[in-house]
């Protein structure tokens, strides 16, 4: 039985290569909202972020987020980012697991 394949997504923050289930993705929808999508699988164009607040600045500083969504992201969405960092660094737990 082959082993199941870890589907791998870039940071926007550092650019290093780390399984999806451990980033914070961010979802731009069709109707242009641009917000935090925890569980992974709001439909949209999205980017990924690992939990080092270190990309967080780096990406906010460098305007990753916007370049690949291709829209403007307000600083409610980054404070959310930042919020959500804080909370895991906290609890010292993962992301919630998505099916």
């Amino acid at each position: 039985m082959k082993p199941k394949k870890i589907p791998m997504r870039l940071c926007l923050g550092c650019g290093e290569m780390k399984p999806k289930r451990e980033m914070l993705r961010v979802v731009k929808t069709k109707e242009g909202e641009v917000s935090l999508d925890i569980t992974g699988k709001k439909g949209g164009r999205g980017g990924y972020l690992c939990l080092n607040p270190g990309c967080l600045e780096k990406a906010m500083k460098a305007r990753r987020l916007e370049r690949s969504l291709s829209c403007q992201v307000g600083g409610d969405v980054y404070d959310a980012l930042q919020q959500q960092l804080d909370e895991i660094a906290r609890s010292g737990d993962h992301l919630p697991e998505s099916g």
